[in-house]
């Protein structure tokens, strides 16, 4: 009897241990379900616990977890707006297949943050250590019609954060102005030098320093001359004769004498000897030691080659002699604009030092080559002189007017010159920009005359398009990758 009982007894004690041992493993089960509902597919954190993610302005592909600045272009980056949960494709998905839940974006591949062509079916990182980040299909923009190059669409936010800003395009007539820098010189047929025709020395100057103003017949020189001596005695002699001669019945007599007297009044002027000086030989009738030359014109003594009692020799430059009262300026003009200049085109100069005072002048030349060295074409102009403000070899600004042209106008400055083509951005929606190849024609006053690639009342970039232009040829260069090529020809 005794052992029945302790057998019933062993018995309810092993089913409160079950019992309990079922309580708490329900309530362990229980809390691992409550638990898991908190989770969220991002890797066992909430969606409020999720790391915040900053962004690029200009390159949205650009995805860091800091603040900080873009490696590609410099700009500040900002934070990204939470959205629906995604999971990364895993280093095994294939390129394009589509991650994560219900509406998440398909990525194409993974590309280097420095270098676009640099891509990978999988993430990985650079040589750099950089992580190669995300392509997702709806990033690819839409192919332009300018090789190398791709539409860029952008938010107001980065619209405002590059300072991009806008004008229309218009048409009107834009007037064509020719500015260069030209030279002041001496008007070439105003130069005057006097130069010796016999030998002998110099007894005295009149004129003893360059830059001295003379006029015309104003003494220069006194000169003693041993041959000038002579012709002045046989000059003497021609007339002692002249006037026997003049006596005779014989008229081929009478005539011999008037050309003897002639031919030595001639040889005395051939030598320079002024009228005055043969009229004041012929009352005194008696030759003079020294002759004294005069200036041939009025100007001003630019260049003095000789001292008193200096030797002089036939042939040598005495002095030289420049009227200034007009000046030549020439100027080059680019060989592009060449065709616009043409002889008896009026033209203005101005004065770095007084820019109120107007000068008018024609061109009276066109030289018939081109300087190799600068690819430009030399004119010159002629000008008068008033007051002698324009002095040689000073430098003035010369403004010529050419024929205006019409056409549609832009901005000057919304012009990318690329080398072989001419790039202007056009806004085709709200934030959403096309680049054109154009053909440009006149340029002139910060306004460029397009002849084809945008039409008037279409919008273009006149600030910040270099931005835009470096987007474009980033995404081009997406678009043109071999992960790209790929995706495409798989989903085709």
């Amino acid at each position: 009897m005794i052992q029945p009982e302790r057998m019933n007894r062993r018995r309810g004690l092993s089913l409160v241990q079950l019992a309990s041992g079922l309580l708490v493993i329900g309530t362990l089960a229980a809390g691992m379900l409550v638990s898991g509902c908190g989770r969220s597919t991002g890797g066992g954190k909430t969606a409020d616990q999720r790391q915040q993610q900053y962004h690029c302005p200009m390159h949205p592909t650009y995805v860091a977890d800091r603040p900080g600045d873009c490696p590609i272009c410099g700009m500040k980056l900002l934070p990204i707006e939470p959205k629906e949960p995604q999971v990364p494709a895993g280093p095994s998905a294939p390129a394009g297949a589509v991650t994560g839940a219900a509406g998440a974006r398909p990525i194409l591949h993974y590309r280097s943050p420095m270098d676009p062509s640099a891509t990978s079916p999988v993430p990985r990182k650079d040589e750099m250590g950089m992580d190669y980040v995300p392509v997702y299909s709806d990033e690819m923009s839409a192919s332009s019609g300018v090789e190398g190059h791709a539409s860029v669409e952008v938010s107001p936010d980065e619209l405002r954060l590059a300072g991009i800003q806008t004008a229309v395009a218009r048409r009107g007539t834009l007037a064509r102005t020719i500015r260069t820098v030209g030279e002041v010189k001496a008007d070439e047929t105003q130069i005057s030098q006097v130069h010796s025709k016999i030998s002998g020395w110099i007894e005295r100057l009149f004129v003893n320093s360059s830059g001295q103003a003379v006029h015309r017949g104003q003494s220069l020189l006194s000169i003693y001359s041993p041959e000038l001596l002579a012709t002045q005695e046989e000059f003497l002699r021609a007339r002692e004769s002249a006037a026997r001669f003049a006596a005779s019945d014989v008229p081929e007599i009478r005539r011999g004498g008037v050309d003897l007297l002639e031919s030595a009044r001639r040889r005395l002027m051939l030598f320079d000897v002024p009228q005055s000086f043969i009229e004041t030989l012929e009352k005194t009738g008696q030759p003079q030691r020294t002759v004294t030359l005069e200036a041939p014109a009025s100007g001003f003594v630019t260049s003095k080659d000789v001292f008193a009692g200096a030797r002089i020799e036939p042939g040598m430059t005495l002095f030289t002699v420049t009227d200034l009262s007009k000046v030549w300026i020439e100027a080059e003009v680019y060989e592009y604009e060449a065709s616009r200049v043409r002889l008896g085109q009026q033209a203005r100069v101005t004065l770095a030092y007084d820019p109120s005072r107007t000068y008018t002048g024609r061109i009276s030349y066109i030289y018939p080559y081109l300087n190799t060295d600068s690819r430009t074409l030399r004119v010159r102009f002629e000008f008068d002189n008033p007051g002698l403000t324009l002095k040689p070899g000073m430098y003035v600004n010369v403004e010529l007017d050419a024929q205006a042209v019409q056409g549609i106008l832009i901005p000057d400055a919304s012009i990318l010159d690329t080398g072989p083509r001419q790039i202007v951005y056009v806004k085709t929606g709200e934030g959403r920009y096309e680049p054109r190849q154009v053909k440009v024609g006149v340029r002139s006053d910060g306004q460029a005359q397009i002849l084809s690639g945008v039409k008037a009342g279409e919008v273009v970039v006149d600030r910040a398009n270099f931005l835009l232009d470096s987007e474009s040829r980033l995404r081009a260069a997406i678009g043109r990758s071999p992960a790209a090529d790929t995706a495409a020809g798989d989903a085709r």
